[in-house]
């Protein structure tokens, strides 16, 4: 059976497009990110510190199917449509554990 990964995700929003950014998060974002296969686990918002603004963790079944999603047009242009709101994104891969992870 395929081991269960961790796409984490981190990103700070542009001064000024804060509403845009969150119409885009709820309307496109997680919508397109569910019906690529990823589960949304988790998301934090800093308030304090210097730490990117937003950290989202999604579940992902398999290494090869995260490959596959991030490899993706449709991840591509998702990326595109972020970036016009956000700046520092960033991702990595990693084995899902049951606690807290970065």
């Amino acid at each position: 059976m395929a081991a269960e990964v961790k796409l984490m995700m981190t990103w700070d929003i542009l001064p000024g497009r804060e509403e845009e950014y969150f119409e885009f998060h709820i309307r496109k974002f997680m919508p397109t990110l569910e019906r690529m296969g990823l589960t949304l686990h988790e998301a934090w918002l800093t308030q304090y510190g210097d730490y990117p603004r937003l950290t989202v963790e999604a579940l992902i079944p398999s290494l090869t199917r995260a490959k596959n999603i991030l490899d993706s047009d449709e991840w591509d242009n998702l990326g595109l449509l972020l970036h016009g709101m956000v700046e520092n994104f960033d991702y990595k891969l990693i084995p899902s554990r049951t606690r807290w992870q970065m």
